[in-house]
């Protein structure tokens, strides 16, 4: 006799906005949830979402979702600003919690919803969704497997003619990306010690359009980020570059997002050379195959939304927890903090919290 299937998840998500609507359609689509409620001040917008025929519930009150017994958790789609008064509104009252990037406005407002979570013993993940995408999870599963060998360098461009924001610049709006994708592959070990960050307005928008970031990892490797609202061309790529292997990840050419490069420089340390050539280290440079890993198409968000199951089900912190969320946090800040004092190189908090 086959055991019963678990009862789906109830969920909520609040905001009907830019994101929320890619929500509400894996959510509606995951066999782990039942959407309850979609959650706008805007009623209108939040039906159009939905549609005519929907018997999911909509309201501009929030208290009056988080009051339903029916949902256990919610998701959050919100200003970034507004983060920090629904996500603890949802948890005080006991449902757990996803958060669209980033966490929360502050590093000390993330903290609070962090302490929060786990004083109740809630689930609380961060939507940082590229580290969901099959891209991702194979680069981080290499990195693990030491397939690229020690890393050297990340070399990481998110460029295109964005839109570019009234409240936030270029480095809080595309930066988390890629600093949540840093910190999702790295392994444990290997963790940003400092930043340093420089930006430039050409516009007279009144915030850095363009910028770049640089990070000291602990090994003493090196990652730089170029984020741009203002290139007229399109570019997603990141080069991580180790001692073995080199891997290049092109996100815009969906016939070979991943190619690793069995090329690059092998440098015989002293101990390997004859007393005559202990003062030269030789350099060769190695040049071998290329190999493009085949990757199953599935669209990050559905990974996400099965992760946030995962971890709601089993008590195991997400993939992409509050604290990564929340290690992500820290970086913005100090990169801000950079920015505002002329690109000095700004520690971090021993490169990791709590």
């Amino acid at each position: 006799m086959t055991s019963p299937l678990p009862a789906p998840i109830g969920v909520a998500v609040v905001g009907a906005g830019y994101w929320g609507p890619n929500l509400v359609r894996n959510f509606q689509s995951s066999p782990n949830f039942r959407l309850r409620w979609l959650c706008d001040l805007d009623v209108e917008r939040a039906q159009r979402v939905l549609g005519g025929y929907s018997t999911v519930q909509v309201s501009a009150d929030l208290d009056e979702v988080l009051a339903d017994p029916s949902v256990d958790a919610v998701a959050i789609a919100t200003p970034a600003g507004t983060h920090l008064p629904v996500a603890m509104a949802a948890l005080r009252a006991g449902k757990h919690v996803l958060v669209e990037k980033p966490l929360a406005a502050t590093h000390e407002e993330g903290l609070q919803l962090v302490e929060e979570a786990d004083k109740r013993g809630l689930t609380l993940m961060c939507d940082h969704t590229y580290c969901y995408t099959p891209a991702v999870l194979r680069i981080r599963d290499l990195l693990a497997a030491g397939e690229l060998g020690e890393l050297h360098f990340l070399d990481s461009v998110r460029i295109n003619l964005g839109l570019v924001q009234r409240d936030i610049d270029v480095i809080w709006d595309l930066a988390p990306h890629d600093l949540s994708i840093l910190d999702f592959v790295l392994p444990p070990s290997v963790r940003p010690v400092a930043v340093a960050a420089h930006g430039a307005d050409g516009i007279g928008a009144g915030r850095a359009c363009v910028a770049y970031l640089t990070l000291q990892l602990n090994t003493g490797a090196i990652a730089h980020i170029h984020v741009n609202w203002l290139s007229p061309v399109k570019v997603r790529t990141a080069i991580f570059g180790g001692s073995k292997r080199t891997l290049v990840w092109d996100d815009l050419n969906p016939s070979q997002r991943l190619s690793i490069y069995d090329r690059g420089v092998d440098v015989a340390s002293p101990e390997e050379l004859g007393d005559e050539q202990r003062r030269d280290i030789l350099v060769s440079y190695r040049s071998g195959d290329v190999v493009s890993p085949a990757l199953t198409e599935r669209e990050a968000l559905r990974t996400m939304v099965d992760e946030y199951a995962r971890a709601i089900t089993t008590g195991a912190p997400a993939l992409t927890d509050g604290r990564s969320g929340l290690r992500v946090l820290e970086i913005l800040q100090a990169a801000s903090r950079s920015l505002a004092e002329g690109g000095t190189m700004i520690k971090l908090n021993e490169g990791h919290m709590a």
